[in-house]
């Protein structure tokens, strides 16, 4: 055993011997293997509706669009439990079927996602923890609890804060500041987000804490399973390497779906982003849980790079060429929902799924590498959604 080994065995013994005493039996090993996803719209599968981005509002949006229901070729109808699996297509939780844990080319027998589009720590904990329901829907911890009584679980990945911190009402400022050309939205974004650290920390680092109780109340140890927390990827690109330039409004803002000054989308990138992960990684590294920064995994495949575009009538949709983000234009709510917006779309859905699966294939401590605490996943310039690949970070 590693000293790093070792010292994670201390962490995570220390939070599982915090939770009340059970008498049920050791994890069901003669039941299906399983891998489990929790937390929110980044790892639910939000926008898994969409490959690419098109500003055709017609039929099969030049292809994009995998709600289509066709008759006799043609796109005549739209169905999102094509791609939303029920109830998830009509309670808003939007568990996509190419979300990352279903992606992932993983080694169990199962693989199952409890995540909901707009959770928040809150509604990872325990009930009687505190948790809440959401969207219809128990606890995502007591959820836990119930599928490990029947599966085996092995890896159990969780995406979870954005929403603590306000994530979506840091976007809608952005939005709002570009288009009626009002001061630059990290003015007074900044200042909040940072205050709002601490405590959003604080309830992560709880939610991983629930989810050992919750295996453990099961008769799980501490190394039956892998628990991972991920960060998450940025879908805008920084000002230099956007397509569209900031004063073509009709181009960044209307066609493209990139709605945000030069000087946002650089706060975006380089600091909010990474403030995230690093914050994240201190979280993670505290409960002893495995990290996978994903802060890199889009780079050159944001909505607008330069190094991709939009699909078009002679252009399909491709995961080499295409955006990997979900736009956020004037047609994104005719076309679906706008709640889809600003989200990996199913080729970014893809591409994390790959990340899922060379993390869980890599050792959970890599021997080669023993101060290593998770890995960075980045992709490969020109590559598709298979081509990732991961880094250990101390």
């Amino acid at each position: 055993m590693t000293l790093l080994r070792g010292m994670t065995l201390a962490l995570v013994a220390t939070v599982v011997a915090a939770a009340p005493p059970v008498a049920r039996a050791a994890p069901p090993t003669g039941s299906p293997t399983a891998a489990v996803s929790l937390g929110d719209s980044y790892i639910s599968g939000e926008a898994g509706r969409w490959q690419g981005n098109s500003p055709n509002s017609a039929g099969s949006r030049d292809g994009t669009d995998r709600a289509c229901v066709f008759t006799a070729g043609v796109c005549t109808a739209y169905d999102k439990s094509l791609v939303y699996i029920p109830p998830s297509d009509t309670n808003g939780c939007h568990r996509s079927d190419v979300a990352e844990i279903r992606s992932a080319a993983i080694s169990v027998a199962q693989k199952i996602n409890i995540a909901c589009s707009g959770a928040v720590t809150a509604n990872i904990w325990r009930a009687q923890s505190g948790g809440q329901t959401f969207k219809g829907e128990l606890p995502q911890a007591d959820q836990l609890a119930t599928l490990a009584r029947q599966v085996n679980v092995k890896l159990v990945v969780l995406s979870i804060g954005g929403n603590d911190l306000g994530f979506a009402d840091i976007v809608a400022a952005c939005v709002t500041a570009y288009v009626s050309n009002g001061p630059p939205c990290r003015t007074t974004q900044d200042a909040p987000l940072r205050a709002k650290m601490p405590t959003a920390m604080a309830n992560v680092r709880k939610a991983l804490d629930e989810i050992r109780f919750a295996l453990a109340g099961d008769g799980y140890g501490p190394f039956d399973y892998r628990l991972e927390l991920q960060s998450y990827p940025s879908v805008i690109p920084r000002a230099a390497e956007n397509r569209y330039a900031e004063a073509d409004k009709a181009s960044r803002g209307g066609l493209g779906g990139c709605p945000f000054y030069d000087t946002d989308s650089d706060w975006a990138r380089d600091t909010v982003v990474p403030l995230i992960s690093d914050n994240l990684k201190a979280a993670a590294l505290d409960r002893g849980a495995q990290f996978i920064d994903l802060r890199d995994a889009f780079q050159s495949r944001e909505i607008c790079a330069t190094t991709t575009a939009l699909a078009g009538p002679t252009s399909p949709p491709s995961p080499t060429t295409s955006d990997w983000g979900r736009f956020l234009s004037g047609v994104t709510p005719v076309q679906g929902d706008l709640q889809e917006a600003i989200h990996p779309n199913a080729y970014g859905q893809k591409a994390l799924g790959t990340c899922v699966k060379l993390v869980f294939a890599a050792a959970p401590f890599d021997a080669a590498h023993p101060n290593a605490k998770g890995y960075a996943c980045k992709n490969t310039p020109g590559g598709d959604t298979s081509a990732m690949t991961i880094t250990p970070t101390p």
